[in-house]
């Protein structure tokens, strides 16, 4: 009977609840590093159209003369007409301000906070003859041009904003000292598997910092972990061992395949350093037209009849194909929203799996377990088949949906040993061993503590979560109190409980985190 108990302990937590570290088919997970990067504030909420507008738009509505009043008339004070003119020109500026994503060194803020001020200026400058009318119409103006500097300030200068920047730079230094001064130097890349480690963490963090909503500051993390990301699959393709298939002599047009190959070489590193900002001669559009003209002499070569020297051809031209996908970032990141990743197909696929998720834990905290294992383990797979397309940010959202299917699962899970020990023990009460009793004893409070946290939907601030946190960390001292006596048996399931109980903790960690896409 002993020994049936043991292998009911083993068969729980063979499969410990292990945090959503699955085997993916899109590349290595990692974890994240809560710690590595700091809080920050809550980006400027964006309540309409246009950032600190009232109304988003339907500017002075009171007075005749201005949108959303009446039409102009040809007796119409010369202030309504000149400060109807300087709104005229808020409203230009507004979608370029609310756009606007970089920071205050960039040329486009400075031309934007001129473009502003000069509008302050002029607006001050409208006489309105101590008329209150006029002196409340030119104030609402004078407050529209503040709120769109304080917009633009605000997003430029906000720490998450500062921090996505950061993160830029360490990518850059990694690669410049990696990749692009080596191939200037004219010497081989070293340490590829050790920066790409390390650039595989700086897009993870970069994944995690919190924009609150805000589409510039969205925009901005978007464009760098783009870029990140696009490197790691240029350099992930240099990592691989490729060996000239062919030599000179097989074929005529064997000779011209190698020198596009040791070209190709070059253009990766170019590429590189075009993504990232590190190249201060050569343009995408240079870069592109070399690679097509590559292509083109590639298209050129006749092999025909030698099917080897035909695959070989394939090969390179798949590969300058993937290079030139990477080159229309820069237009990709100012004209579509795929930085909002709210609609994106994957995330979509994931929030539905999370909200059958959130009813089956329900019914199962409510209504008991009735059979909800086999369900939970179809969305597994459904998770499992989701396309990450190598972003970070849906890695990150996968593997958290993943950890919620699983705490269910193992909460299921350890209720049907928890009534299966109960049983064997009514049994054969006379077999009982006092260690392993101690951590089933554990492992029962565990249980109904597991309960609360499935239910929990609170935050880190509130006395319900510090009470869980605290329970927890009690019951992780009440294992480590348990004397197995020399028992094997026992020893195994004390340690399996401790993972048991760390992982209760993460998943309550992982909750609170307000992580976002």
């Amino acid at each position: 009977m002993c020994a049936n108990v043991f292998r009911v302990l083993k068969s729980l937590f063979g499969k410990p609840f292990d945090g959503g570290k699955r085997n993916m088919d899109h590349g290595h997970q990692q974890q994240p590093r809560p710690h590595s990067y700091p809080q920050t504030q809550t980006p400027p909420s964006q309540p309409g159209p246009f950032p600190y507008f009232p109304g988003g738009g339907a500017f002075f509505p009171a007075f005749p003369g201005f949108p959303g009043g009446s039409t102009l008339s040809p007796g119409q004070h010369p202030a309504l007409l000149r400060l109807g003119e300087l709104q005229g020109e808020v409203t230009t500026f507004a979608p370029h301000v609310c756009a606007f994503s970089g920071l205050q060194s960039d040329r486009e803020y400075k031309r934007l906070e001129r473009e502003l001020a000069r509008l302050q200026v002029e607006v001050d400058q409208v006489e309105t003859e101590g008329r209150g009318e006029l002196q409340a119409a030119r104030k609402r103006v004078a407050g529209e041009v503040e709120g769109l500097l304080r917009y633009l300030e605000g997003n430029a200068t906000h720490p998450s904003r500062l921090a996505v920047e950061a993160l830029a730079q360490e990518a850059q230094g990694l690669l410049l000292t990696g990749i692009v001064e080596p191939h200037r130097a004219g010497l081989p890349p070293g340490g590829a598997e050790e920066l790409l480690e390390a650039l595989q963490d700086v897009a993870m963090r970069l994944a995690q910092v919190k924009t609150g909503g805000s589409v510039p500051l969205r925009k901005a993390r978007y464009r760098s972990l783009t870029r990140v990301c696009a490197v790691l699959e240029v350099l992930e393709g240099t990592t691989q061992v490729r060996t000239l298939p062919l030599s000179n002599e097989t074929h005529a047009a064997v000779q011209a395949i190698n020198r596009a190959m040791t070209e190709l070489s070059s253009a990766r590193c170019q590429l590189v350093a075009l993504l990232m900002g590190l190249s201060g001669r050569d343009s995408c559009a240079n870069l592109a037209r070399a690679l097509t003209e590559l292509q083109l002499e590639l298209d050129a070569l006749d092999v025909s009849g030698d099917a080897a020297v035909r695959n070989y051809r394939k090969q390179v031209v798949e590969e300058i194909n993937a290079l030139l996908k990477h080159l229309d970032l820069e237009e990709e990141g100012d004209n579509t929203r795929r930085y909002d990743l709210t609609q994106n197909d994957s995330i979509r696929e994931i929030e539905a799996i999370r909200g059958r998720v959130s009813d089956l834990r329900w019914e199962v905290l409510r209504q008991g377990i009735a059979g909800q294992g086999a369900e939970l383990q179809s969305l597994l797979t459904r998770l499992d088949e989701v396309d990450t397309g190598r972003n970070p940010c849906i890695r990150e959202a996968r593997r958290r949906a993943v950890l919620e299917v699983q705490a269910v699962i193992t909460f299921i899970d350890l209720q049907g040993a928890l009534w299966q020990h109960h049983a064997e023990q009514e049994q054969n009460p006379a077999q009982r061993r006092p260690p392993l009793e101690a951590v089933w004893r554990v492992l029962a409070s565990l249980a109904e503590l597991q309960a609360q946290v499935l239910g929990f939907d609170g935050k880190r601030a509130d006395k319900s979560y510090m009470v869980l946190e605290e329970l927890l960390t009690k019951r992780l001292l009440d294992l480590d109190a348990v004397d197995p006596q020399g028992d094997p048996d026992a020893k195994a399931a004390r340690k399996q409980a401790v993972k048991y109980a760390q992982n209760i903790l993460s998943y309550l960690d992982m909750k609170t985190d307000e992580w976002e896409y």
